[in-house]
């Protein structure tokens, strides 16, 4: 018990940590929108947002540092392996970036072109986030790789979470401008945990007046906007996947409180029935002694 209520402890701060990134990424978004809009669809060549022939591309698998939390581990690699295979099935090179020590020991062992490795730990910060983000938008600049994959796990409640992908770079006007978003915060009544969900909508398009001159054109405005936009969407999914982590651990420590006490109930069970089948023996010895003499 006690166990699992440090889990739930780091459960708070890390949605905490969730929630203080939302108004910077709702920001961007909005801004981003208003931009698109003035600029009007194809208007402008931005490099992070032009679609290639797919030849070589970066998985970027998050996995936890630590066990004892289920299946958390373990669903993210198989996935992880199962995307390689069906890129390598269609004659697509594959390279790996990989965030946090379970997945790093698994495929370090195995056959597995590894590009970057770095540790999850239980508080992701932007330093982290934008270690990961600068070598990925190196990569793609360069022309070493044609797309960017996110393996991560997906934040439902605090029983389920879903191994998720979804494509970073090259950028999408449509998924950045319409993608919703939702907050969950953990709540707790009558001694039990549970999860609100609250859906945020998506950002309004910040409006600019027709007369405004940019100093800039808002083509590079935009190949600014991007780089940060990644940093925090790698950010807001490190944190999204450690809360998925600890709400694993906090059910793994609940499902060993609850197996421990069964576990004791029926060993007082069956002692309590030894107990009695030993005195009812006595009693039988006692009885036929009595009778012989």
């Amino acid at each position: 018990m006690a166990m699992k209520l440090v889990a739930a402890a780091k459960v708070r701060r890390a949605q905490d940590a969730v929630l203080a990134t939302r108004p910077f990424s709702e920001t961007l978004q909005s801004i981003f929108g208003g931009l698109v809009a003035r600029l009007g669809p194809g208007d402008v060549d931005i490099p992070l947002m032009t679609a290639r022939t797919v030849k070589k591309v970066t998985i970027v698998s998050i996995t936890g540092d630590r066990g004892l939390c289920g299946g958390y581990n373990s669903q993210m690699i198989k996935k992880t392996e199962a995307r390689c295979k069906e890129l390598v099935a269609q004659g697509i090179e594959v390279e790996l970036v990989l965030i946090g020590k379970k997945g790093i020991v698994y495929f370090s062992k195995r056959d597995y072109p590894i590009k970057m490795t770095l540790d999850c730990g239980q508080n992701p910060d932007a330093k982290q986030a934008l270690e990961v983000s600068k070598a990925l938008l190196n990569a793609f600049n360069s022309g070493e790789t044609d797309s960017i994959e996110l393996l991560y796990t997906k934040f439902i409640n605090l029983i389920n979470s879903e191994p998720s992908t979804r494509t970073l770079v090259p950028f999408s006007a449509t998924d950045i401008t319409k993608t919703s978003d939702e907050i969950f915060q953990l709540t707790s009544e009558s001694g039990q945990f549970g999860v609100e969900r609250t859906d945020l909508g998506v950002a309004e398009p910040q409006e600019f007046p027709n007369d405004m001159i940019f100093e800039q054109d808002p083509g590079q405005i935009i190949n600014a906007i991007l780089p940060l936009y990644l940093n925090g969407q790698i950010l807001r999914t490190l944190q999204e996947s450690v809360a998925s982590e600890l709400a694993a651990r906090m059910q793994s420590m609940q499902s060993a409180s609850d197996n421990a006490k069964q576990l004791v109930g029926r060993l007082s069970l069956e002692y309590n029935r030894a107990r009695q089948a030993a005195v009812t023996q006595e009693i039988l010895e006692i009885v036929a002694g009595s009778e012989a003499i």
